[in-house]
């Protein structure tokens, strides 16, 4: 339970979970590191212009040299506090935050001309729909590898 923790305090602000497992110095970092990015891009003012539903217009204030940095950070954030709480202990956990991390970087790539089922999804929601093919296929991946390594031993 307590690394389920970490991992939603860390989903909320990154860092936050750092903080609370006590790994200060490292929460300072990821937080400092948090907000550069979040001003830089412009990230807070394309998530309000989104639920507003001003897609279009989110799209040309965002800064994309920026916020590509900010789907690794955050995943980055949410393992390290999950993995310090005492949560990934079996093979390969990591792996649906590290394609979770991938696939939102491609979905932000993507979200400036991609459009599902004629919907325009922009900067925001396509990248947030894009972590569930991320950890299906981290998931998918992580379980493939373990029953390799089981065949592999046996």
């Amino acid at each position: 339970m307590k690394a389920i923790e970490r991992l939603l305090w860390s989903i909320a602000l990154p860092g936050f979970g750092q903080f609370l497992n006590q790994k200060y110095i490292k929460g300072i970092i990821i937080m400092i590191l948090e907000f550069f990015i979040n001003v830089q891009s412009n990230f807070n003012e394309v998530i309000r212009l989104s639920f507003l539903g001003r897609i279009e217009e989110s799209v040309h204030i965002i800064n994309y040299q920026w916020l590509m940095f900010y789907p690794c950070l955050y995943f980055f954030a949410m393992w390290d506090a999950y993995k310090d709480a005492g949560g990934g202990k079996s093979p390969y956990a990591f792996l649906p935050f590290v394609f979770s991390a991938y696939f939102v970087t491609i979905g932000l790539m993507y979200s400036t001309k991609l459009t599902i089922f004629g919907i325009f999804f922009g900067p925001i929601w396509l990248p947030i729909l894009s972590v569930i093919p991320g950890v299906v296929v981290g998931l998918i991946i992580k379980e493939l590898l373990i029953r390799l390594n089981k065949t592999g031993s046996e």
